[in-house]
């Protein structure tokens, strides 16, 4: 489609020159001369202009489709390093739960292996004929215990609304 719009130019100029030559004079003095040269020179001026004007406004647009090019490309790596954030962040936060939970089992197992101790020496305590002793160590024990599983079911449900994987949304072309 470019090179019609100058290949039209040319065409109109050798179409000018062909009129020019068929109208004038047959015989070249200098006068018949310059009569026919001003006219072509003024012609070759304006599609000099034209032509100017037309690679000009195709730089132009060849330097729009370039930007345009660039800034897809652009936000297309900013759509993916999002959806990669997104998914780096939600598989901290799984590991992050998942270490949680583990350290949470370790600690109860420790605490549970501790209060059973403390209700072996209650019943040590028992069988040593030290029953007031022995009942004092194993009520300590499972008020603990108690006390313990309770503060563990509020923490727990605390932690359940602190450690929820956030769903974001993802962002599409």
């Amino acid at each position: 489609m470019k090179i019609f719009k100058f290949f039209l130019g040319i065409v109109l100029v050798e179409l000018i020159t062909i009129v020019l030559f068929a109208i004038s004079p047959q015989t070249f003095d200098e006068m018949g001369a310059l009569r026919l040269v001003v006219p072509l020179l003024f012609v070759a001026v304006m599609v000099a202009f034209w032509f100017s004007s037309l690679s000009e406004q195709f730089e132009k647009d060849r330097e729009h489709k370039i930007k345009d090019s660039f800034a897809k490309e652009r936000e297309e790596l900013r759509v993916k390093a999002e959806k990669e954030k997104i998914k780096v962040v939600k598989q901290a936060q799984k590991e992050i739960a998942k270490e949680a939970k583990m350290t949470h089992a370790k600690a109860n197992f420790k605490v549970g292996a501790a209060f059973a101790g403390v209700l072996g020496v209650g019943v040590l305590f028992m069988l040593a004929q030290l029953v007031t002793a022995g009942l004092l160590t194993m009520t300590a024990a499972g008020g603990a215990i108690g006390g313990y599983y309770w503060r563990g079911k509020r923490l727990e449900d605390k932690k359940v609304k602190e450690l929820e994987v956030i769903d974001t949304k993802v962002i599409t072309q």
